[in-house]
């Protein structure tokens, strides 16, 4: 039990810094059309993420590595049941970085407009389908008995799946307007600090939407009631809502950047924490469930697991610190004429 529980915390974990990092790749890409009015600011925008966000989505393959080892009978089931949304997810994953590596390659405005449209799109499918996917494995899926998904595409587009799809975007796009005020200057740098003031208030009502829909459509606060201690994890996502706009007030961007992470990853840990021990609920019949315990590797092999986490993770993790503070800087004209800028 001990083993399930660590490994569910860590497959809860990885999702979680996925979606604080590559988060805002994905709201700069999204806000793209929007904040970009010149090509300067255009190149300004990538380069802010291109150091960046390839290293991002180790996450996501760490995630989908995760539950492929520790629990292959979800794995198993969740890319079969949401087969058509993570295809869509991963070929905008792969048009967006291809537009970002293509678009200065032929130096002609129809050229760049069309993977300039890429971008978008590539942006803001993954950050709509990943809040519909998570939503709806709040929610509980159609499993049968075989745990064959009874339904479709469509089946996930219930009120609750696209108010996750909508928090999720609000959410990547605050972070990403907030991650430009850190990195760019003058008029775009004022663009993104009103972009993100702008879409505080949609993202606050759409979280307390979220939280209050969650109480009719899931049963999600079963575990908070039952241990009302875990209501901290509400709490931090609050606190880091809160503290966006605190931060915005005061110009601390950064500061105001580490609390839309936080309120990211208390979000996703609020769907995590009161999922537990279900990995996939069934809405058909809650015995047809997959849980941490009924779904999960041998204790040999999560116990293997665990050590190569323990040493490996870390290192990870302080490489991607380190990028980070490297990257932290504002960007100048000077960075756009370096060799590898994009």
């Amino acid at each position: 039990m001990e083993l399930q529980a660590t490994w569910f915390f860590i497959w809860g974990l990885l999702w979680a810094i996925f979606f604080m990092t590559d988060g805002f790749d994905f709201g700069i890409g999204a806000l793209y059309p929007f904040l970009g009015k010149r090509e300067q600011d255009k190149r300004m925008m990538i380069n802010a993420m291109g150091p960046l966000w390839d290293g991002n989505e180790v996450w996501l393959i760490t995630a989908g590595g995760v539950t492929f080892a520790a629990f292959p009978l979800v794995y198993a089931v969740m890319f079969s049941s949401l087969y058509t949304a993570l295809m869509l997810i991963l070929f905008a994953l792969i048009l967006r970085g291809v537009s970002f590596e293509f678009r200065g390659k032929v130096d002609h405005p129809a050229w760049r407009n069309v993977w300039d449209v890429c971008i978008f799109i590539g942006s803001t499918t993954p950050a709509l389908l990943f809040g519909v996917a998570f939503a709806n494995i709040f929610k509980g899926l159609p499993l049968d008995q075989a745990h064959l998904f009874q339904g479709n595409l469509l089946t996930l587009l219930n009120p609750y799946g696209l108010l996750g799809g909508v928090l999720f975007m609000l959410f990547f796009l605050v972070h990403g307007a907030l991650w430009l005020a850190i990195r760019t200057s003058e008029d775009l740098h004022e663009r993104a600090v009103r972009a993100a003031g702008r879409l505080w208030l949609p993202l606050l009502l759409t979280a307390v939407a979220f939280l209050a829909y969650s109480a009719v459509a899931t049963d999600l606060y079963a575990n908070y009631l039952e241990r009302p201690y875990l209501f901290v994890v509400i709490l931090a996502a609050v606190s880091g809502l809160v503290g966006i706009k605190w931060f915005l007030a005061k110009k601390q961007y950064f500061r105001a950047w580490l609390a839309s992470a936080l309120a990211i990853a208390g979000a996703t840990f609020f769907g995590i924490v009161g999922l537990f021990p279900n990995m996939l609920l069934s809405s058909i019949n809650a015995d047809y469930s997959l849980t941490a315990l009924n779904a999960s590797s041998s204790p040999m092999t999560l116990k293997i697991m665990l050590v190569v986490v323990l040493l490996f993770v870390p290192l990870v993790l302080a490489y991607q610190i380190w990028a980070y503070h490297l990257f932290h800087t504002k960007l100048g004209q000077e960075d756009l004429a370096l060799e590898d800028a994009y």
